[in-house]
């Protein structure tokens, strides 16, 4: 299925949902491992799903690898919701990944924050404009995880005709009503820390969310998007209450466990997809892998 530009934005304003990249025993791609992940949050109604993203250990990955998995996630997604694919790494690695996502059917493309220690906020403008070019008229979108590159290069990017939307990463609320401001109104800007930020981002104008929680209980998480969207804070701050628990475990060993407790927690649930490659931490100590267990049996997911 095609998505017009239209459409692709309507989805950006819901739930992102970050697939995790699978492994088999030897470590090595094992795309079948991703198939139930993907069925439940299709099934679910996640808006938009997303292949390389810091949850699908992008940067874990030899850019060959994150090839093959926006091709296999396109397979089994199989145009039933929109693919946002990751873009990142070196300009000629991005460049690489955008055609072939372009040539996967991607709907759209979401730009990492480069990571290089000289990266300039120019740069960065100079950086998209490749990416856009080379994506061909795809919708663009910028994740930005770090706003020190200040509100003018914010404002250039969103400049660029491509770019239909942020995923704001960084926990300024205040920044990020700025940089609305500054902003064309079209540009949507989606919380990108997930539900626990979601309710601050909402309330200065953000709309949808990114999500890891939904490779687990998506249902979670689109109750949680309901409840944003009819206004109610109240619900979502309850239903956000439920799975902070998860969260926190992610957030430990600064942020290394973010994908661990999310494949310990698909291994839980029989849909094993392998490790966490190193420098991630894997496997979790034992008071983590208890507090998940109880989480999830708390949840009803899990006996």
């Amino acid at each position: 299925m095609t998505y017009s530009p239209e459409a692709f934005r309507a989805s950006l304003s819901g739930i992102s949902g970050i697939l995790v990249t699978p492994f088999g025993p030897d470590g090595q791609l094992a795309p079948a491992r991703l198939a139930p992940v993907v069925e439940r949050a299709v099934a679910a109604g996640v808006h938009i799903l997303t292949a390389n993203g810091n949850t699908g250990e992008f940067y874990g990955l030899t850019t060959d690898e994150a090839v093959r998995a926006v091709q296999f996630m396109a397979e089994q997604i199989n145009g039933r919701a929109p693919l946002l694919a990751g873009i990142g790494r070196s300009i000629n690695d991005a460049l690489t990944l955008t055609k072939a996502s372009r040539a996967a059917g991607a709907a759209g493309l979401m730009v990492h924050q480069p990571p290089d220690p000289f990266v300039s906020p120019r740069g960065v403008v100079e950086y998209v404009k490749r990416v856009a070019e080379a994506g061909q008229g795809l919708p663009v979108v910028i994740y930005l995880r770090n706003d020190n590159i200040g509100f003018d290069a914010i404002e250039a990017l969103c400049a660029i005709p491509e770019v239909v939307g942020v995923k704001w990463a960084t926990p300024a609320p205040l920044k990020l009503a700025e940089a609305m401001r500054r902003a064309d109104p079209s540009i949507v800007w989606v919380g990108g820390l997930a539900e626990i930020w979601a309710p601050a981002f909402y309330a200065v104008g953000a709309r949808g969310f990114t999500s890891g929680l939904i490779n687990v209980w998506p249902e979670q998480s689109m109750a949680i998007h309901a409840a944003l969207e009819a206004g109610d804070y109240a619900a979502a701050r309850a239903r956000i209450a439920i799975m902070e628990s998860f969260e926190s475990l992610r957030a430990e060993e600064g942020n290394g466990t973010n994908v661990s407790v999310v494949k310990a927690a698909l291994a839980l649930l029989g849909d094993e997809c392998g490790a966490v490659r190193p420098p991630g931490a894997w496997p979790l100590t034992p008071r983590q892998q208890a507090e998940l267990a109880a989480s999830l049996r708390a949840w009803g997911l899990t006996k």
